[in-house]
């Protein structure tokens, strides 16, 4: 069932309230999609990174692919109006808004728990475990953790090739809009990142939430 968030952004109609779905802080969420839905991840506080995969709801082993998206596209960042693809080379979400400043990642792995005990924190959330719990939830299971779109995530690239883990320049309410171009299955995981400050210089992991529709 869904869940109505605390904090809605500005211009959210009531229709749209009631079918909001948290994200819980640290935590996954996943749901399916028919073809032509539209999801609206909002950033509900701004601060916080949304690590997101879809699958081929027919086919798991058909799922959304960082590198053979950013192949298909000629670069690391996807904008409004590209189309995101799977393994198979085919698209699975188109992104149709994008209300932040843009800045997503498509670089870097899901933390995991290898990822926390080399920071010196064994034990730690981490987004592998979410997505297979969020999966789960849904009775379904995947054998490996594709690379997500790490949605309002900033890891800006310099000429020299290195990568900062900086925080997100997104805002309250900001959000981005994917439409689905096949049936699908959706996940995402509020990253419970808190060693550095991928979510905020607070360090302090935030709720998101989504809604879905048939526009």
């Amino acid at each position: 069932m869904a869940e109505t968030t605390g904090a809605m952004a500005a211009g959210e109609n009531a229709a749209a309230i009631a079918t909001a779905v948290t994200i819980p802080a640290r935590r996954g969420k996943a749901t399916a999609l028919r073809q032509g839905q539209v999801i609206r991840v909002v950033n509900t506080y701004g601060q916080q990174v949304v690590d997101t995969w879809a699958f081929n709801a027919n086919d798991l082993s058909e799922c959304l692919s960082m590198e053979h998206t950013r192949t298909f596209l000629g670069r690391i960042v996807p904008k409004v109006g590209d189309r995101l693809v799977t393994n198979h080379r085919r698209p699975i979400l188109t992104v149709v808004e994008d209300t932040s400043p843009g800045v997503h990642d498509t670089l870097l792995a899901a933390c995991d728990r290898y990822r926390y005990e080399l920071l010196g924190y064994p034990n730690h959330d981490n987004c592998t475990d979410n997505l297979a719990a969020a999966l789960a939830e849904l009775g379904l299971t995947t054998t490996h953790t594709p690379s997500p779109l790490n949605l309002f995530m900033n890891i800006p690239v310099a000429q020299t090739y290195e990568i900062s883990f900086l925080p997100p320049v997104s805002r309250p309410g900001d959000a981005i809009a994917l439409r689905a171009e096949m049936d699908c299955i959706v996940a995402f995981s509020c990253c419970p990142q808190d060693v550095v400050p991928i979510n905020g210089v607070d360090c302090t992991p935030t709720d998101a939430h989504f809604i879905v529709s048939d526009l």
